[in-house]
């Protein structure tokens, strides 16, 4: 299959960018905003998350209704969603239909505000907010980045708090979309059939206009706080383990050997922690992964179990995971790599994962890698790079925090 990269940047600053295949039935296309929990303030917690939804509201053009319409009347697959790093708003579409998808996404990332939708959707967040709090796990997840990001945005929480929802006001997330959802703080990301002309001239005619405000992320360098919490909820019939702990950014080299070495200690099937922990029914979930994030990363671990197995759980899971470095094997290195090279080649034959894959790129690093290459990188991990991460011991400065119903 022939691929061709293509790139440029629009006089207001904001990028294009597709990976072009004429075999390819199919066209996917997103906005990448480079806006997120960590660019918020404390008092605006919650305010990127609130505005995605402020999205799909309606324009000066169409009603919240025309939007959903237009979508499903080009059979478009599209969604959004916000993460502590960027907002996406895409599309997935027949290659017909690009044109019209583009013009309602770029429609879409110059919304309305109006002050009513703005108090009507409040109580969906904040419906969301309670929904999240009845789910252990995001509990767990959300307290751990807090407690260990400290006063750092990265433990804001994404979907805000009840305090932050209820107290943020329409002129303050007017306010922050004015500044950060500059053009050039914005890259648009397509894949698949794509008339790069044509999308240049798409994009151009709904956003060249806009104007930038040289929107800049702070790079603060997060201070950690290891640590070891107990949180009880006597409603709660299981014990929750989680653990966090520093890891390799999205620009560091090291990536593709923490990627290797998160999966054969705590994949979710056939890993050190699924044979310690799973397998023999001592915990029903055991994982650990790695988060590459822009400038800082870190190692996520978690474990569900029994309350009267806590004691149990808890030292198996960071037993298995500080002994790692004596117990994986060339065997393991060899097929996890094979399996990680395989799930990144399957998920870039569909032109969707490939326009995801382009836009969180092109945002963290500002280059384009091909799947092949990415494929090579980690294909070229050896044993000797997993010996020298885990010699650094990242997860030596943890924190850990358990919930459960207590005694």
């Amino acid at each position: 299959m022939s691929i061709q990269f293509k790139q440029t940047t629009l006089s207001n600053g904001l990028t294009i960018l597709a990976e072009v295949s004429d075999e390819a039935r199919t066209s996917a296309v997103g906005f990448f905003v480079k806006a997120g929990t960590r660019d918020e303030d404390l008092p605006e917690m919650g305010v990127s998350h609130f505005l995605e939804h402020m999205m799909f509201k309606g324009t000066d053009r169409r009603t919240a209704d025309d939007v959903n319409r237009e979508f499903d009347e080009i059979g478009a697959d599209y969604n959004a969603f916000t993460s502590h790093e960027k907002t996406v708003y895409y599309a997935h579409v027949l290659p017909e239909f690009l044109p019209h998808a583009v013009d309602l996404l770029g429609d879409m990332l110059r919304p309305a505000l109006r002050e009513d939708d703005f108090d009507m959707e409040k109580n969906v967040i904040l419906e969301e907010i309670s929904m999240y709090e009845d789910r252990p796990q995001w509990r767990l997840q959300d307290t751990l980045l807090e407690k260990y990001f400290a006063d750092h945005a990265l433990g804001y929480r994404v979907l805000g708090t009840n305090d932050s929802i209820k107290a943020l006001t329409a002129s303050q997330m007017r306010s922050y979309f004015d500044h950060r959802y500059s053009p050039d703080n914005i890259v648009v990301s397509a894949a698949g059939q794509i008339d790069f002309e044509k999308l240049v001239a798409d994009v151009e005619k709904i956003a060249g206009h806009w104007k930038a405000t040289g929107a800049k992320r702070n790079y603060a360098t997060p201070n950690t706080v290891p640590g070891n919490h107990v949180m009880t909820d006597a409603k709660l019939s299981r014990h929750y383990i989680g653990m966090i702990s520093p890891g390799p950014s999205q620009q560091d080299e090291s990536r593709y050997a923490a990627s290797v070495i998160a999966d054969v200690i705590g994949d979710t099937d056939g890993s050190l922690l699924y044979w310690a922990l799973v397998d023999p029914g001592l915990a029903d979930e055991a994982d650990i992964s790695h988060i590459g994030m822009d400038q800082t990363g870190c190692y996520l671990a978690f474990a569900s179990c029994d309350p009267e197995r806590k004691q149990q759980v808890r030292e198996l899971l960071l037993k298995t995971i500080d002994r790692a470095v004596n117990n994986i094997t060339e065997q393991d290195v060899q097929r996890t790599k094979n399996k990680l090279a395989t799930q990144a080649t399957l998920h870039g034959e569909s032109s969707a994962g490939r326009m995801r894959a382009l836009g969180s790129q092109w945002l963290n690093l500002g280059k384009y890698i091909s799947l092949a290459e990415e494929v090579e990188k980690m294909m070229a991990v050896t044993m000797d790079d997993i010996q020298k991460h885990l010699a650094e011991k990242p997860f030596a400065q943890r924190c850990i925090i358990e919930l459960g119903p207590g005694e």
